[in-house]
């Protein structure tokens, strides 16, 4: 019998491995430099990894249900550091193409793999505490940028881009293969010591669950949620500068505090959520979020907005933390992965929308306003569309 609490331990080593990619950033000035790569150029590299993270998430989740966590996550690790090692060799060559294949394709399926590899697992370790599980581990995806930008630097600044990338590779290698070795599903005959959430309900198919409409109901959810805090992550520095007169050098102190109330969101929310129930905290979420965007366009404060700015990001990271549980309460926990991988497409499509969207608009009126009005219709939508969901979930239950 496996120590189930290593078990999620094993998830939060996949996870702050893959989870590197929300550092990317770190790489657009010297790339920029070394190379005279175009801005455009250098960021389209994180939004192919980000499309190819949520296609192979959504099409490769069966695979990772039929062949089971270890030989999904070795996999995984084999993806993901081939493309670092790639990636390593086009800022060698200065090719750009090349750097697109490794790091945009190669390592946006290792992600996407590796991301919803313990997933089912963990569920079925710990079905009293779907929640607090899967927020454990994707708090480890949240809190891996804080740690490569601690580490990343000073091997950039002594060896160079094409170091990092080696560097990285070799360690994440061992550390994913390492994980994934460790994980395997419970017996049939495991019971946590609580008793409670040991039976089975219901358990849906992909098929099946795509042909429901609350699985609608969560990706529109999903994409609202990771719309708007995506959005405020890409132009936080710009934003607050802009607002509330930051500095450069706050603005980017705000980036980093950003980052730790990513992560902290993705296990505290998710928690919560074990006490108050899914539909209740996406309710929550909604709430928070339009409360803070409807201030925000009033605001011109420095300390009002970055503590509006770290809530809603709060809720951005619970998002992605509680989502895997939502998901098990309706369709069941055997094709979780799967299931969650249809999902996922959500992040892709908003990880292109947030962005261009609060660009363009910043771009063409001068202002943020016109943005934050936008953001708060939308989460009026899921507002309405969360609440309706509890309401459906509570009278209608779903059945296969």
């Amino acid at each position: 019998m496996k120590n189930r609490w290593l078990i999620a331990a094993s998830a939060v080593g996949i996870h702050i491995s893959i989870g590197s990619v929300y550092a990317w950033s770190i790489f657009t000035r010297p790339m920029m430099a070394d190379y005279g790569w175009a801005l455009e150029q250098v960021n389209l590299t994180f939004s192919i990894a980000i499309f190819f993270l949520g296609l192979s998430a959504a099409f490769l989740g069966r695979f990772v249900e039929f062949y089971g966590p270890r030989k999904a996550g070795i996999t995984a690790a084999v993806l993901f550091c081939s493309g670092l090692l790639l990636s390593a060799l086009a800022c060698k060559l200065g090719h750009l193409g090349l750097l697109y294949l490794g790091y945009g394709v190669l390592g946006g399926i290792g992600i996407g793999i590796g991301y919803i590899t313990p997933i089912s697992t963990l569920i079925k370790w710990f079905p009293d505490k779907k929640g607090l599980a899967t927020g454990i581990a994707i708090m480890g995806f949240g809190f891996a940028s804080v740690i490569f930008r601690l580490i990343a630097p000073a091997i950039l600044e002594h060896l160079g881009i094409s170091a990092v990338f080696y560097s990285f590779a070799g360690f994440y290698c061992i550390l994913i293969v390492a994980s994934a070795l460790y994980l395997a599903p419970p017996p049939e005959s495991f019971c946590p010591a609580s008793g409670r959430g040991s039976e089975e309900m219901i358990s849906l198919t992909p098929g099946q669950a795509i042909k429901t409409v609350p699985f609608y109901c969560l990706w529109v959810m999903f994409f609202i949620n990771i719309t708007c805090g995506i959005a405020v992550i890409s132009v936080a520095s710009p934003m607050t500068q802009d607002i509330a007169g930051l500095s450069p050098e706050a603005a980017a102190t705000l980036v980093a505090i950003l980052g730790l109330f990513n992560g902290l969101g993705r296990f505290g929310w998710s928690s919560l959520s074990d006490v108050i129930g899914r539909p209740a905290v996406w309710i929550v979420f909604f709430i928070i979020q339009l409360a803070a965007f409807m201030i925000i366009s009033h605001l011109d404060q420095p300390v009002p907005l970055q503590i509006l700015l770290c809530l809603i990001i709060t809720c951005y990271g619970g998002g992605f933390a509680s989502m895997p549980a939502f998901i098990t309460d309706i369709f069941g926990a055997k094709y979780v992965s799967a299931i969650l991988g249809f999902i996922l497409t959500a992040w892709s499509a908003a990880g292109i929308a947030g962005p261009i969207l609060i660009s363009r608009i910043r771009q063409s009126t001068g202002s943020y306003q016109h943005i934050f009005t936008i953001f708060s219709a939308m989460l009026i939508v899921g507002l309405v569309i969360a609440v309706l969901l509890k309401l459906t979930l509570k009278t209608r239950p779903i059945k296969p």
